[in-house]
């Protein structure tokens, strides 16, 4: 069945925002062909061949894996009218080649990370976590190769990671060698061993990444063709509370690196954390900062992020309740960024169609996805294609509210004195203000020299504790910012035990300055400046002389902060808000999280003619109150720009194929057995629908709303459905 879009200029409306005149489908199969799959909306990574119960039709499937059999996988989702990328490990893998010297010669076993009792770091068996040498890159360059022989349109290099509990192979005494030209040291002796020791995984992450990308580059130049290099990696914030190095922010700054997917989910976001004292999960929260680092590493880069969502995660053991509730707080989450408009939809979409989990309430018998689960992931993946939308406003807390985070949050994570175990450092400063509705943002440190980077920020939040400047020339544009009228608070006391070791603020060790006192030079500011308010050129900064952990730990901490920055704020004539909700307009679509430990208030009431994209029935509601705790992702009918037939949410891919004064015809498909749902604006009621040439029963239309519910059982094949006036 080759389906062809006759008329596309009458669209979906998941099309009209992103309508980029790519000109009629051209399907070639018995599946939908979408015209504007070449914005890469979305996308999923699998490291099957195409299958039924994996047919998301998202428009770009990234294999995954590097071995001979990767041309074989590719071709099968090739056939079926995805665009493909290719992605692979570089921390880890099937690398036995390199480990055991059938690669270059060499035996490799001894770059295997290494703990310090002389234990391998694995990934199970013989799959370790590598310490890339020199060769490492360009093993890895053997089996990109395949990759771009199979016509990958892009290569994914996925989580560069090294544990701080490593650094004891002889592979890294090496590399510390050649790197530092002085004998190596155990990273827990001492906290200036600890940050060289991350200082340099982070550099030979760096090293390898950067042989692929030259290699990648090379073959561009050779064949002309333009394949781009992507990093898959977890956020700043969640490598440094589990305790891995990465090299993050630099990889932007490499040659031929094209942005980022952010590993955000709720496996990294239930990671507990501290606020009023008390330690808990606070998924939603976590992953709106764990997004928001990841955001503002492209941010005024021109690099590309996806956001990625998962409806399980890697622990099998939570039932399907909590998956569901928990996959909808990450979704909201970043849905909640409006700068960003792509997404990997799921990983591993086999486990998640075709596996086995606990049921909810208790019960440990392990069943499949639920249907109306399958049905509410479907219709989501299909409205997140709308998401480049001209219009956002929003409608809660204070915006312009940054934390600065820096890559060395991941340097003061081990022994002799590791940073706060819950990076209370950070959340310390962040969960106060988002608590309130404000959609604070984790600003990365060194970014801050682009131009145009803090533009929009009104209050940066900064400690150096748990972190440290990685150059000083990031301290100069932070004074040109607040001379311009920024408000910077500075919460540190100097304390931090690495504030000693050998850098650039201390001049390799040789006296006893701290980054703050940097700082403080650059601001016009004496190193003495007492704790409070201080103009400094049109703006102000508020220092206070304390270690934000204390903050979390405190019961009244939050308070303490916002009182503190409240009254420099009014001072500063700046506007402050406070709400128990957050609430985002993207165009006809409106994102919104209601939040718990949050100021009393009345609940927040959204009225009109409104879809809750995860309501599998997709019902119009009247009213929607964001209690604390709910998360909605909403679209608001009386929005939606075009008054004609056009198709609203769907369970499934649907595209219009025709439509005339007797019929309105589209194209659906979706993953085989799952239950398949339309909603489509009619002006008036139907006489008739049909399905592949059969009479649909299981319709309804909603007089008042001018809409028509479809439902269906799906097929993971392009099917026409007529709907006769």
């Amino acid at each position: 069945m080759r389906v062809l879009l006759r008329n596309p200029f009458v669209l979906l409306l998941p099309l009209l925002s992103c309508w980029a005149s790519p000109g009629a489908a051209q399907p070639d199969g018995d599946f939908i062909q979408d015209p504007l799959d070449v914005l890469e909306r979305t996308c999923f990574q699998t490291g099957g061949p195409w299958g039924g119960h994996v047919n998301l039709r998202s428009d770009v499937a990234i294999v995954y894996g590097i071995d001979p059999g990767l041309p074989a996988r590719v071709q099968t989702w090739r056939d079926r009218g995805y665009r493909i990328h290719v992605m692979t490990g570089v921390s880890w893998g099937n690398y036995q080649d390199y480990l055991y010297g059938r690669f270059d010669g060499t035996d490799h076993q001894d770059e295997a990370q290494t703990e310090r009792d002389g234990k391998k770091i694995s990934h199970g068996g013989d799959v370790y976590y590598m310490c890339p040498g020199a060769n490492f890159g360009k093993f890895l360059c053997v089996g990109v190769q395949r990759a771009l022989d199979a016509g990958a349109e892009a290569v994914h290099m996925e989580e560069p990671e090294f544990w701080v509990r490593g650094g004891y192979s002889e592979g890294f005494k090496r590399e510390w060698r050649a790197f530092y030209h002085e004998d190596w040291q155990p990273p827990h002796r001492s906290v200036d061993a600890q940050w060289r020791a991350s200082k340099l995984k982070y550099h030979l992450y760096r090293r390898a990444l950067q042989q692929v990308f030259d290699h990648i580059q090379a073959y561009n130049r050779d064949t002309g063709r333009s394949v781009r290099c992507y990093v898959p990696t977890h956020s700043l914030l969640n490598y440094a509370h589990w305790r891995i190095v990465s090299p993050e922010s630099s990889l932007a700054r490499l040659s031929g690196c094209d942005g980022y997917i952010a590993q955000v989910w709720t496996g990294t976001s239930r990671t507990p954390n501290l606020y009023r004292g008390e330690l808990k999960e606070r998924t939603f929260e976590t992953a709106f900062l764990e997004y928001g680092a990841m955001q503002n590493l492209v941010r005024s880069t021109g690099r590309r992020v996806w956001y990625l969502n998962d409806p399980i995660e890697d622990d099998p053991n939570h039932d399907w309740d909590d998956y569901r509730r928990n996959w909808e707080s990450t979704l909201v989450a970043s849905l909640l960024q409006p700068e960003v408009w792509r997404y990997e939809v799921m990983p591993w979409p086999n486990r998640i169609f075709a596996g086995k989990y606990p049921r909810a309430g208790g019960d440990q018998e392990r069943v499949g996805i639920p249907p109306a689960y399958a049905t509410e992931i479907q219709t989501v993946i299909n409205a997140l294609n709308d998401l480049n939308q001209p219009e956002v406003e929003w409608d809660c807390g204070t915006p312009g509210i940054g934390v600065l985070v820096s890559d060395s949050l991941m340097f003061q994570r081990g022994e002799p004195d590791p940073s706060d175990p819950h990076l209370s450092h950070i959340y310390g400063l962040a969960l106060p203000f988002l608590k309130r509705g404000m959609p604070v943002a984790p600003v990365q440190l060194e970014n801050v020299t682009i131009d145009g980077y803090l533009q929009g920020f009104e209050v940066l939040l900064l400690t150096y504790h748990g972190q440290k400047p990685l150059r000083p020339e990031v301290h100069q544009p932070l004074a040109d910012w607040v001379r311009a009228g920024g408000l910077l608070v500075v919460w540190d006391d100097d304390r931090d035990p690495f504030n000693r070791v050998r850098e650039w603020w201390n001049d390799d060790g040789r006296n006893e300055r701290t980054p703050r006192q940097h700082l403080f030079g650059a601001l016009g500011l004496a190193d003495t400046t007492p704790p409070g308010s201080h103009p400094v050129g049109k703006g102000r900064m508020l220092f206070a002389a304390d270690d934000p952990v204390g903050l979390a730990r405190s019961a009244v901490g939050d308070a303490t902060l916002v009182a503190a920055v409240v009254g420099v704020a009014r001072e500063a004539g700046l506007t402050w808000r406070e709400t128990n909700h957050l609430l985002l307009r993207r165009g006809p679509y409106l994102v919104a999280a209601g939040l718990d430990e949050s100021i009393p208030a009345p609940t927040k009431v959204l009225s009109g003619r409104l879809v809750n994209l995860f309501d599998p029935t997709l019902a119009v509601r009247e009213t929607i109150e964001l209690t604390p705790g709910s998360r909605w992702f909403l679209l608001d009918l009386d929005r939606v720009p075009t008054k004609g037939p056009v198709i609203l949410a769907s369970a499934g891919k649907a595209l219009p194929v025709e439509t005339n004064l007797r019929e309105y015809i589209c194209a659906v498909e979706g993953i085989e057995n799952t239950r398949g749902i339309l909603l489509l604006r009619l002006p008036t009621r139907p006489q008739h629908l049909s399905l592949d040439d059969r009479a649909l029963e299981d319709w309804r239309y909603d007089e008042a709303a001018h809409v028509l519910h479809v439902e269906f059982p799906n097929q993971a094949r392009a099917r026409r459905l007529v709907v006769s006036f």
